[in-house]
Formats: structure tokens, C-alpha cells, sequence
């Protein structure tokens, strides 16, 4: 079991993807205020999931804004069809089925981490050809660099990791976030700013990092085996197990997040052009 989606991609589940959420919503919330959406404006949530952002969006652009979302997942935009007072349309975020210029801005969120390089650049040229000239495109995603685990060798996540990403796939995806600055000027983006931050979990962990992270180890750790890495990853093969260094009074568990934000060239992003 990976946890995936009728998509097929790993760890798109609405459970996995919802209890993550929760577990990191503060963050996730700080990123988003920083992200420059402004009221009035009309935004897309592209690859929304099951909606997570989606109130949080509208409750930023308020009233006179408007919120759109895209999701690859059929079962997702069921789910936000039937939740959220939002316009939403199953799509792929390589070929985003609206018009060129729809949009004041594009908000991304945990979705990039499933592009390989390529399909990265054509999902950036397409945020931004859906965006007005002035509007801004808004990546977050998660940083595996930053992922630890206490306690126990303060190596095995960045181990796990480096070997995984000798190989092309998600491992790689996953260590890319903090270059996510150079593709959107790659992209045409102009003003690109990043900024990355640390979510640290404590024990006793809340019931919602308690839901997220043991299983979401547990889906890593056979991996680590095959690759015959430390023989501590059998320790989170049971998520429930007494001796899971997670559920230990001891238990830590980080990681990071990137929010990388650029303009479409052309008019100034200080005027909104939707009421």
C-alpha cells in the first residue's frame, strides 16, 4: 500500500493528505498569508486535493474574490464539489483547462513534489499562461531535506534519502523544493522570492502528527530495508508498535517547507481585475 489516489501516485490518499494537513496547519496557514494573495482577487487552487486550502483561500480574497480549484483526482473534486462554494474541474496541472490570463493567481500546495523536472517546467509555464500579466504564481511544497526523526541515528531520514534519489522519481522530488526559486525564473517568473521553514513535533505528539507520521514512516521503511540501509527502520514498520520511536516519551519528528513565489511579467500586481 502506498497511499495513493485513483491517481495512482503515492501518498495522495484524502486520509494521508488530510491528516498531514493537520498535523501542519499552522505552517501550512503562515505560509499561505505570506503567499501575497490579496482580496478581490480570483485565484486557483491547482491540484487542491480534497480541498484542504480551499476555505483558508476563500477567506482571503474575500467577498469580492473569487476561488477556483483543479484537481487531477476524480474523487477529489467530487469531495470539493460537494463541500466547498467553489468552481472546481478535474484537470491535469500540465494542461489547466481555462483560458490564458483567468486568473490573479495561482496557488500550488504539495503537488509539485509528484513532477519530475520536466513535467515541473510545463506545470510552472502553465500557471503562469492562466495568470494576468502582474499576477503572481505560488509554489509550497514540502523540503525532505529537513525530515528527522528522535530518537535514534539523527542520519537515518537524510540517509534514506540520498539513496533513494540515486534514481530518477518521488525520493528526487522530494529534495527539490529548495531549488524551487531557480525554476520559476526559469518559468519567466520575475520578483521569484523563497523562504523555508521548519515544523517540529514533540511528544507526546498531537492525534493528528500521531495519525500522519508513524504511517507515513511506515510506507518508507521497507524501502530503506531493500536499500540495506540501518537496521533502525524496523522500527517504524509498525506505526502502533510500543518500541516506535515516535510513540516513545521521547519522539521528535521534523520537517520542512518551502513557499516560492514569482510575478508574470507585465502589469503591476497591486490591482486586482476581478470584482
Amino acid at each position: 500500500m502506498n497511499l495513493a489516489s485513483s491517481t495512482g501516485l503515492a501518498f495522495t490518499h484524502r486520509t494521508i493528505v488530510d491528516a498531514h494537513f493537520r498535523a501542519c496547519e499552522p505552517t501550512y496557514l503562515n505560509l499561505l498569508e505570506h503567499s501575497g494573495l490579496r482580496p478581490g482577487w480570483h485565484v486557483l487552487d491547482a491540484g487542491c486535493g480534497a480541498g484542504n486550502f480551499l476555505p483558508h483561500l476563500v477567506s482571503t480574497v474575500g467577498p469580492d474574490g473569487k476561488v477556483s480549484a483543479v484537481d487531477l483526482a476524480e474523487e477529489h473534486v467530487t469531495a470539493v464539489a460537494a463541500s466547498y462554494p467553489v468552481e472546481v474541474r478535474q484537470g491535469s496541472v500540465l494542461a489547466l483547462p481555462y483560458d490564458d490570463d483567468t486568473f490573479d493567481a495561482v496557488w500550488c500546495a504539495n503537488t509539485t513534489q509528484y513532477l519530475d523536472d520536466r513535467d515541473l517546467a510545463t506545470a510552472l509555464a502553465e500557471f503562469a499562461r492562466v495568470v494576468r500579466p502582474g499576477g503572481i504564481v505560488a509554489v509550497k511544497d514540502l523540503d525532505a531535506h529537513l525530515i528527522t526523526a528522535r530518537p535514534g541515528d539523527p542520519f537515518l531520514f537524510t540517509d534514506y534519502f540520498r539513496a533513494a534519489a540515486e534514481v530518477p522519481g518521488y525520493a528526487r522530488q522530494l529534495l527539490r523544493s529548495r531549488d524551487l526559486y531557480r525554476h520559476l525564473r526559469r518559468a519567466g517568473l520575475v520578483d521569484v522570492r523563497q523562504r523555508t521553514v521548519l515544523i517540529e513535533h514533540h511528544a507526546p505528539l498531537s492525534a493528528a502528527a500521531r495519525e500522519f507520521y508513524p504511517a507515513a514512516c511506515a510506507q518508507f521503511a521497507p524501502k530503506a530495508l531493500e536499500l540495506g540501509l540501518s537496521a533502525q527502520w524496523q522500527r517504524y514498520l509498525d506505526p502502533d508498535a510500543d518500541d516506535h520511536p515516535l510513540n516513545g516519551p521521547d519522539g521528535y519528528i521534523c520537517e520542512g517547507n518551502v513557499l516560492a513565489v514569482g510575478r508574470v511579467p507585465g502589469a503591476s500586481p497591486t490591482v486586482p481585475t476581478t470584482g
